[in-house]
């Protein structure tokens, strides 16, 4: 009986969307286990005590708890759009930023609420700095992607944080200035990939049936 990859996720985090683009783009055959961050499953917490989505185990007992990792072991085993075929340099440097500086903004503006140190605008103008720098590199590729002339693994990694930043205020993201990046965050969200990402799964129950991923 074969064996296939388990993949812990959750629909709607940008850490696990990132991870299932490149799974369903490498089309590789996992067992999906949608959580509920309110009730994580302990067969997940088991697996890796950081208690975030998404956890990947391997056919032979791997366990990937890092969304980038994911990323890589599926594209590493097949990259039909070439999305490794990029400037690994330039790749990294956008998205640690995007993981650090950009997060940390975006946290503040989605949820400023918790954080009334500051006005939800002066979080919005501080995430706005990598909007910029996302803007420019789009505008200097002609509005195709951030790294070329066509889609690779730094969109794929980044896009999924711009998609929770936009949805905070949509109104404000679509009367914006940044008409490269509205067009390729379209783009991306409208793409047979995305859709095919975004579908909603039931919470994972230990006796279900298994569910796999991508259909």
């Amino acid at each position: 009986m074969q064996t296939y990859p388990v993949l812990y996720s959750f629909r709607r985090c940008p850490y696990a969307m990132r991870a299932r683009l490149a799974i369903f783009k490498a089309n590789i055959k996992c067992e999906l286990r949608e959580v509920v961050l309110k009730d994580k499953p302990e067969s997940m917490l088991l697996l890796s005590d950081k208690g975030t989505v998404p956890v990947l185990l391997t056919p032979d007992k791997k366990v990937i708890e890092q969304s980038s990792e994911v990323m890589h072991w599926a594209l590493n085993q097949n990259d039909p759009d070439k999305w490794l075929d990029e400037d690994a340099s330039q790749s990294q440097n956008l998205i640690d930023y995007n993981d650090n500086e950009f997060k940390h903004y975006l946290d503040r503006y989605k949820y400023h609420v918790g954080y009334p140190e500051h006005s939800q605008e002066y979080y919005r103008d501080n995430a706005e700095t990598f909007l910029k720098l996302l803007e420019k590199k789009l505008s200097e590729n002609k509005g195709a992607a951030l790294l070329g002339n066509r889609i690779s693994f730094a969109d794929i990694a980044v896009f999924p944080f711009i998609r929770q930043f936009a949805m905070v205020d949509f109104d404000w993201f679509k009367a914006s200035q940044y008409d490269c990046l509205k067009k390729w965050f379209s783009n991306i969200e409208q793409s047979d990939l995305f859709q095919g990402c975004m579908k909603k799964y039931e919470q994972w129950l230990p006796e279900q049936t298994p569910v796999y991923f991508p259909v």
